[in-house]
């Protein structure tokens, strides 16, 4: 990463260094997941520390970095999805973009998450079933991913970039799209 963080930084800054900050603050410490407790991307970390029961900076910093390394190792690179399903026909690709996303442009045997798919894959409880979560740009589907996980399921990974990564790496015939 070519940015430091600090207790200085801004908490716009903190996310772009670590995507997954919000969801780590929030697991331990409560913060951000709401109105109540969110916090402003011009606040810095020391600042949202001092006013959530004036918690050590460092501890706190420490803590986002580690929930960043967990979600690096569940991460995976479009080439090496793209050799994992050729060589295992059981993994399932589950795309949690838009309905109008997906019905756009999709990879090939994914499907969309619905009510119906989450009652399918939550019924076959912690199953070793290889699950990739695919979303547009690698932002979101951790999110996704770590819901999963946290309801037990047990081979879970996050395509790193997305379906844009897919099309880029992969499959060229996966049209490329900005969101407006």
């Amino acid at each position: 990463m070519s940015v430091t963080i600090t207790g200085q930084s801004l908490m716009s800054e903190v996310l772009a260094a670590y995507p997954g900050a919000q969801r780590a603050l929030f697991r331990k410490y409560h913060i951000g997941g709401c109105a109540s407790c969110g916090f402003q991307p011009t606040e810095t970390l020391a600042g949202v520390c001092g006013r959530n029961g004036n918690l050590n900076v460092a501890e706190v910093l420490a803590h986002i970095q580690s929930s960043h390394e967990q979600d690096e190792k569940i991460l995976i690179g479009a080439k090496e999805l793209a050799q994992w399903r050729q060589s295992d026909a059981s993994v399932r690709l589950v795309d949690v973009r838009s309905r109008e996303e997906f019905e756009a442009v999709r990879i090939e045997g994914s499907v969309l998450l619905s009510q119906p798919v989450m009652q399918q894959i939550m019924a076959e409880g912690a199953n070793t079933r290889p699950l990739v979560v695919v979303d547009h740009k690698g932002k979101h589907g951790l999110d996704a991913a770590a819901y999963f996980m946290g309801h037990g399921l047990q081979n879970v990974r996050c395509l790193r970039g997305g379906i844009d990564a897919w099309s880029q790496e992969v499959d060229a015939t996966v049209r490329r799209y900005k969101l407006g």
